[in-house]
């Protein structure tokens, strides 16, 4: 579903920008060109105020302070890794790589991918060309309806995990971007699910929610959006509901430059194995080769 709205967008992009090339004098005059590149990376001006905002987000958090050439960085970085998710990735090349179980049952433990919010299977895309040279049985969902309440997401989850469990033979280990994170917080909530997976990787999860977008208005339709603010009543009691023995089983990614969950240190929990990775925006968090390593070393 979210693969059609994006290609959508995109068509709507194209069109539009062609329009107005055409009405300045032709597709191929300089001016047209311009336009054309900033219809489709209005975006990163989006994401230069995010970057820009970490400054006030984070200066009372325990995370280290972002230098300003790390936030320009960061601003660079998230921009092209967008580029690629939003443009390319999500709506054309989702279902490329199909999932692998590697049946009958596979030597190594499996893998279950999660992303986040306004996203789907797309996003793990530079994950499973390693995935399948280590042979690596893996699965990855995309969470339906794309702004449904995050509760909703167990019932998907669990049977994703049953399927690898039943392929392998063991516990998948659980690797989550975002709102997929607190996602798979949820299903072990409802699905009393501590045994039946081997650990839980977030990266770039708002644990504590996010102050990002805060003054904006709550959108009915986006309940999912609203359960992820900062301190929310839902994330209150999700952390009510937990154990120090849950906890344990989570290996929690951050950054000082994460645009999109802040204050950074909201994307941790305590009683976790937190790994600070400097300097790398939310998007590109889920891209980092060193993030993907650490990940699969666990297995």
């Amino acid at each position: 579903m979210l693969a059609r709205y994006l290609k959508l967008m995109m068509l709507f992009s194209i069109t539009f920008a062609a329009a107005m090339a055409v009405g300045l004098g032709g597709f191929l005059s300089p001016l047209a060109i311009l336009v054309f590149i900033a219809i489709m990376l209005s975006f990163s001006v989006l994401i230069g105020l995010q970057c820009a905002a970490l400054t006030h987000l984070n200066r009372e958090d325990a995370a280290p302070r972002a230098s300003r050439w790390q936030l320009a960085h960061a601003w660079c970085v998230e921009t092209w890794a967008a580029a690629r998710v939003f443009l390319w990735w999500q709506p054309f090349r989702a279902h490329i790589n199909p999932d692998e179980l590697f049946s009958p049952a596979s030597s190594s433990r499996g893998v279950l991918l999660v992303h986040g919010f306004i996203c789907n299977r797309g996003l793990w895309a530079a994950w499973y060309p390693e995935l399948h040279r280590r042979r690596i049985p893996y699965l990855a969902v995309s969470l339906e309806p794309v702004f449904g309440s995050i509760d909703g997401y167990a019932t998907q989850l669990d049977r994703a995990i049953r399927q690898l469990h039943s392929a392998t033979g063991m516990p998948p280990l659980v690797v989550a971007h975002s709102m997929g994170g607190v996602a798979v917080r949820a299903w072990l909530r409802a699905c009393d699910g501590d045994n039946r997976v081997h650990r839980v990787v977030t990266i770039g999860s708002p644990h504590h929610g996010t102050q990002v977008g805060a003054s904006l208005p709550q959108w009915s339709g986006m309940e999912s959006a609203h359960q992820m603010r900062f301190d929310s009543a839902w994330l209150a009691a999700l952390a009510a509901d937990e154990t120090s023995s849950r906890r344990e089983k989570f290996v929690c990614f951050y950054s000082n430059c994460d645009n999109i969950v802040a204050p950074a240190s909201s994307a941790t929990l305590v009683g976790a194995d937190n790994r600070h990775r400097s300097g790398i925006p939310h998007l590109a968090l889920a891209l980092d080769a060193s993030v993907r390593e650490q990940s699969l070393g666990l297995l």
